[in-house]
């Protein structure tokens, strides 16, 4: 992920100006709401492509606590001590690398462990750490309990909690293991662990909590002579389902993505896989120097493919192509989908796991043309990298799917990575500083899918005289700011074209694009105020089905209004699920005698020739069978803050007397869903008469009409 735009996405989720209505109205591209009716023709005798499930995608980053907190069930922060423990908040490593100068990476853990005792009561032990760096060794006394605690944990009324506890110790130690969560001698529940010796071992961990709270504790001490170490801790609700959040896999389960990106983002570039494999316990902690935060590697490669058989959808690996190296991804490829009989599949076997995984789609590094990237290197050194990976990872497995690192003109302007390779702001097409151009040029053999990736912004814009970004002033009027993200795709789409005409082998072997991350600047993470945009950029994907065949949404978690407990869709979520239970597979022609205005701004970069959007303006039109042509579904998307109303006439198919409408239309783009309020955003279902002559279209409303064909 870019490395300055993903600050700026974190903080545009949480920050971005409340659009104000009112104001909207006077700016000379609103639209007024005595607009005449748009006349609009649907031709099902012209289809496009078919829609891949994987446009609907998800990405995970490893990083941060996206996938610790965001889906994995581990309740306690840190539980094999990196950290050692001592009073007050403990101090992370130096800042290096692409955290430097990013306060985003900075991560101070929020919760850790504190020494019960007194602080010379807990020591870290180098010499007989059960996994990382140290161990937590507790020095015992006669009388008074000495160990460690950890607080602000959440948990609930009547539910079970279950864990495990690694210890070695004098065999004169004493140790108790209790859940607090209140201040009464009965809100707590004490786990006796049994006689200690001097190797490691496991001890179960269960409790039945009687009140909610979240700020509960659990201490574990002892009592006796000598010490007791202390090796990992663990501590989960016992309704986990295989490790993972029952909550946050049954609201993603709903989703049926298709596809599931992992482990990164920025994160893979130093990442170990072997880290992530075996006795979960027993792996490593690690500060990763991208996110600047602890990774326990609780969640490794068996775990994230073990999520995407839980969520019915296709996993997509990204190879560490940073400090990593051709072997360890053949490895890795061997050890998801080769037999047990080879070396890295009889490791996959001893680890629980006999039958291969099968995964198809495989990543070649992540946005290999950010110098802020892991082991960056030139585009011609980088270029015998992919080909070597390809190679390799072919090897094991000549059936997988390789997806190339890429980067137009557009993301190479943005990130303005050409100017520093040849001098130029926006790349001249296949010239030194045009990544994709050259990755086409010099790897396709090896490249199935080229990646692409954007985060679109409604407050700045590509000044192509002054060479650099500036803010958008004054701003853009309301449907402008809700076609930014399908800007993006049409500039892609548009770049594609001109490697069309440059490349005659990518002719004959057309390469589609994964657009791999994506998102955009706009309202906070459960708000509504972004939907309309990400439907725009559905409905350009869809009109170019041939090109855009997979999606990776920045990030899964973001589809969900959640806390430590709870977790529901949010209507980004609800916006995914609509198009893809509702929406159909075989794209047909739309027309119509309203076109889309031109461009705000010249053509150039992330600037198209021509705007996204059906000749329908100010509406969007889009429309698509189903997969056995029975069934049309017509989505109209009215990103103005006006009614409007339009007349469709369908040619080529008699549709039935009776349909029916799916549609999100709150009554403020600003409404939001919570877990712990009353949810503004739904999805209404209405059954419906014959397809009505003349349609009225709600303010900043998604509707999509599904009639079968008789």
């Amino acid at each position: 992920m870019y490395s300055n735009l993903k600050t700026a996405f974190a903080k545009a989720l949480s920050r971005t100006p409340a659009v104000c209505l009112l104001s909207l109205l006077a700016l000379p591209c609103a639209v007024s709401s005595q607009a005449r009716t748009v006349n609009a023709t649907i031709d099902t005798s012209k289809t496009s492509a078919p829609i891949s499930k994987n446009i609907y995608g998800q990405f995970l980053e490893h990083g941060g606590d996206i996938v610790n907190t965001g889906v994995w069930s581990e309740m306690l922060v840190d539980r094999k001590f990196f950290y050692p423990v001592a009073a007050g908040a403990p101090t992370p490593p130096p800042v290096m690398g692409n955290a430097a100068g990013n306060p985003r990476f900075r991560r101070t853990p929020t919760r850790w462990w504190s020494p019960i005792g007194g602080g010379d009561a807990v020591t870290m032990d180098t010499k007989d750490a059960y996994t990382g760096d140290h161990s937590a060794s507790v020095r015992l006394d006669a009388k008074d309990p000495h160990g460690v605690s950890q607080s602000g944990i959440a948990v609930r009324k009547g539910k079970a909690y279950t864990g495990r506890i690694v210890l070695s110790g004098s065999p004169g130690a004493a140790v108790k293991v209790t859940l607090i969560w209140g201040k009464e001698a009965a809100d707590r529940q004490t786990v006796t662990v049994g006689r200690l010796g001097v190797a490691y071992h496991k001890f179960p961990l269960h409790y039945t909590v009687a009140a909610d709270s979240d700020d509960a504790t659990l201490e574990i001490t002892g009592t006796g002579t000598g010490s007791f170490h202390v090796g990992a801790v663990s501590l989960m609700p016992a309704d986990n389902v295989e490790g993972f959040r029952p909550e946050v896999i049954a609201a993603l389960k709903q989703l049926r993505f298709g596809v599931l990106r992992f482990p990164g983002g920025n994160f893979v570039s130093s990442y170990e896989w072997r880290y992530g494999v075996g006795d979960i316990d027993k792996r490593p902690p690690i500060f990763d120097p991208v996110w600047h935060a602890v990774q326990p590697n609780d969640v490794g490669t068996d775990e994230f493919l073990t999520l995407c058989r839980l969520l019915g959808v296709d996993p997509y690996i990204t190879v560490n192509a940073g400090f990593g190296d051709a072997w360890s991804a053949r490895e890795l490829v061997e050890y998801t989908n080769r037999a047990a009989t080879t070396p890295m599949g009889k490791w996959r076997a001893a680890n629980g796991h006999p039958a291969p995984y099968h995964v198809q789609w495989w990543g070649v590094g992540n946005e290999p043309w950010g110098d802020y990237q892991m082991g960056s290197m030139s585009l011609p050194q980088f270029e015998l990298k992919h080909n070597l990976f390809a190679k390799e990872m072919r090897k094991v497995d000549p059936s997988i799917k390789l997806i190339a690192g890429g980067a137009m003109p557009d993301v190479m302007e943005g990130a303005d990575q050409a100017r520093r390779i040849n001098g130029q702001y926006v790349p001249d097409y296949l010239s030194a500083a045009d990544w994709t151009g050259q990755m086409l040029l010099n790897c396709l053999d090896n490249i199935d899918m080229v990646s692409e990736h954007y985060y679109a912004s409604g407050t700045q814009h590509t000044d192509m005289k002054l060479q650099k970004k500036v803010p958008i002033d004054p701003p853009l009027s309301f449907i402008e700011w809700q076609r930014a993200p399908a800007v993006q795709v049409r500039a892609k789409y548009e770049h594609y074209h001109e490697y069309l005409k440059r490349i005659p082998a990518l002719r004959a072997k057309p390469v589609p694009i994964a657009i791999d991350e994506w998102a955009y600047f706009g309202g906070g993470p459960n708000s509504y105020k972004t939907v309309p945009a990400y439907a725009w950029a559905f409905h350009e994907m869809f009109r170019h089905s041939d090109i855009f065949q997979m999606g990776a949404f920045t990030f899964a978690t973001a589809m969900m209004s959640s806390n430590r407990t709870e977790a529901i869709l949010n209507p980004t979520g609800m916006l995914f699920k609509m198009y893809r239970d509702h929406f159909g597979t075989i794209p047909v022609e739309v027309t119509g005698d309203s076109p889309q205005p031109k461009p705000t701004f010249p053509a150039g970069g992330d600037q198209p020739a021509i705007n996204p959007g059906s000749d329908t303006y100010p509406l969007d039109v889009s429309a698509a069978f189903s997969e056995d042509r029975k069934t049309l579904a017509i989505a109209v998307l009215n990103p103005s803050d006006s009614e409007q109303r339009i007349k469709l006439s369908i040619n080529g198919a008699k549709l039935a007397s009776q349909g029916k409408l799916w549609r999100m239309a709150p009554d403020s783009v600003d409404a939001t869903v919570q877990v712990d309020k009353k949810p503004e955003v739904q999805v209404e279902e209405q059954t419906l008469g014959a397809l009505p002559g003349t349609i009225t279209v709600r303010p900043f409303s998604v509707n999509i009409y599904s009639y079968p064909v008789q």
